[in-house]
């Protein structure tokens, strides 16, 4: 079972003191995606190491500096940060999956409820576009 925190719960809690680390475990593919649609592409002050490295860093003890520190993952939906929290966890770390992952974040959080990925939707119009124009029809307009 993987330990998670809510969005909200993590945002009060940066307020507060003590030891912690929050990591994106998204490819940089998916990060330039998000970067050239306009905003954020990530949390601020989070570190980005992709899911494979950071497993790979684990099983090599990499990361073992930071098992004194609570770390929280993230990931677009939060599937890949259960995942990370997961394994950390069963090597004695102590880490939490963000509840809904960057998606989350953004509309709980920072209040955007815009976060439908541009890049996807002109890349899903062009196809339709294209089809229509195959077929002779216009698309609308």
């Amino acid at each position: 079972m993987t330990n998670k925190i809510d969005p909200k719960e993590l945002h009060r809690k940066r307020g507060e003191q003590g030891k912690y680390i929050i990591i994106d475990v998204r490819d940089g593919k998916e990060l330039e995606g998000q970067e050239s649609d306009g905003g954020d592409s990530k949390i601020f002050g989070a570190v980005n190491i992709p899911l494979t490295r950071l497993l790979s860093d684990l099983r090599n003890g990499d990361l073992d500096r930071l098992r004194q520190v609570t770390i929280y993952l993230y990931s677009t939906v939060g599937n890949r940060a259960d995942i990370a929290a997961d394994e950390l966890n069963k090597q004695g770390f102590n880490a939490f999956s963000i509840r809904g992952g960057y998606i989350a974040w953004k509309q709980e959080v920072e209040g955007r409820q815009n976060v439908v990925k541009l890049g996807k939707f002109k890349e899903v119009y062009e196809k339709i576009a294209k089809k229509l124009r195959s077929s002779k029809e216009k698309p609308y307009t």
